[in-house]
């Protein structure tokens, strides 16, 4: 690598940009939520176990339940026949124990009857040579040996009384759904979503649907924000386009209020108009930043005041369509994530092979969009061509933000790069 770039002055660096946003973002309060709407969302209680699971011994196979006793020394050549005194399937209740010299058909999941200590698969048995020459199957065969036990699961092994299973702050994947499905909760207590305002602003833009019009271009910014938004767990409520006019900015400004979170995109920019910078300084705190990242430099993070004075977060982000996205990624996704009750807000990263350049001109932390693939064990990534903040293209053919760091001019083919995983979530799956 050529010579270190000196630190941008009077930036912020990523992380101290994420800190200031987190720092002023709250939890949500807690709501009671049927099962499956509590999908991806965090637990607010601990779900402790009312009774054992499962609740009784049970079979682990279609088989025989029987003494053990009774069937050690058996072996293919000298096999054990049992009565059998009755049938047991899953859901019903023993009616009789099991004794010596007998055996009940069983189902898998049915309860253990009592004295029964072991289950022979019926594959074990002679069963299938019975039914095929017509045998009665008041008797059967037991051909083999099986050890003490076996196919037996025990009361509470999944779970015992009074047991902690799930400790609040456990993100619900479906297998947690599962688990408190089995401990009987319909509904589950969790940190509810935040809903995401989301506002485009400019006297260029339209909305998609109406015909093209001259001098106009299309608010794409809205769907991608509102997109992410949506992917990582908030409720999206897009706004209408603010116009470059008073009324029209605090119009949708007061719509945008009533949210737990708002997002606006373009008007944080130097030489954007001072009307929304004005606008918004009117109804909260707002700092406008420069952070040392490319492409998304000109950022906007406050409180507003909304309804009744509730604060609401303020993440105004630029206007071109990458770097919306980039700084979304990077600042915007771990706030959304924190308003949930996450603790794990960093996107997996891989360490790939760089397959060409990645030039970082003026000592900002470069957040070029990749395609990784692997191969064998190796990660490799590969730029999706030009990458201006303009071209929305170059974010649709990547998967991945190939890191070049502040003090590194450049990256090049061979050498090994950070990647951010864009279709990963914090578990490493999407």
């Amino acid at each position: 690598m050529a010579h270190q770039h000196p630190r941008a002055p009077d930036m912020l660096s990523v992380e101290e940009a994420r800190e200031k946003i987190l720092a002023l973002v709250p939890v949500l309060e807690a709501q009671e939520t049927p099962l499956l709407d509590a999908l991806g969302l965090t637990l607010a209680q601990d779900a402790v176990a009312a009774f054992d699971i499962p609740p009784w011994d049970n079979s682990a196979m279609d088989g025989y339940a029987l003494l053990h006793r009774d069937i050690q020394r058996v072996s293919p050549e000298q096999p054990v026949t049992l009565k059998v005194i009755g049938h047991l399937a899953a859901g019903q209740t023993p009616r009789q124990p099991v004794v010596s010299g007998a055996a009940i058909r069983i189902m898998t999941g049915a309860p253990i009857p009592p004295g029964a200590d072991t289950v022979v698969p019926f594959e074990e048995t002679d069963e299938l040579a019975r039914k095929a020459s017509g045998r009665s199957l008041d008797h059967i065969a037991i051909l083999s040996q099986t050890s003490k036990g076996a196919n037996v699961r025990p009361r509470g092994e999944d779970a015992a009384r009074g047991s902690l299973v799930l400790p609040r702050a456990t993100v619900l994947r479906p297998s947690e759904l599962g688990v408190l499905a089995s401990l009987g909760y319909a509904t589950v207590k969790v940190i509810r979503r935040p809903v995401v305002a989301i506002l485009s602003t400019g006297d260029e833009l339209q909305s998609p649907g109406q015909p093209p019009m001259a001098g106009k271009i299309y608010d794409s910014n809205s769907y991608s924000i509102a997109g992410l938004v949506k992917r990582y767990g908030g409720v999206p409520r897009l706004l209408d386009i603010a116009r470059d006019n008073l009324p029209s900015m605090n119009a949708m400004l007061a719509q945008g209020l009533a949210a737990d979170m708002l997002i606006t995109s373009a008007g944080v920019s130097k030489g954007d108009y001072d009307m929304v910078k004005d606008v918004l300084a009117e109804h909260g705190e707002i700092a406008f930043w420069s952070v040392r990242m490319r492409p998304a430099k000109p950022l906007a993070f406050g409180v507003l005041r909304g309804n009744g004075g509730r604060p609401v977060p303020h993440l105004g982000l630029p206007g071109n369509p990458v770097s919306a996205m980039v700084a979304f990624e990077e600042l915007g996704r771990p706030a959304l994530l924190k308003m949930m009750g996450r603790t794990q807000l960093d996107k997996p990263t891989v360490e790939a092979v760089l397959e060409d350049a990645i030039v970082n001109h003026d000592g900002r932390r470069v957040y070029a969009r990749a395609f990784v693939t692997k191969r064998g064990a190796t990660y490799y990534a590969r730029t999706t061509g030009p990458q201006g903040s303009n071209l929305l293209t170059s974010m649709a053919r990547a998967n991945g933000l190939a890191i070049c760091p502040e003090d590194v001019p450049q990256l090049g083919p061979g050498e090994r790069v950070q990647v951010r995983m864009l279709d990963w979530d914090e578990e490493g799956v999407y």
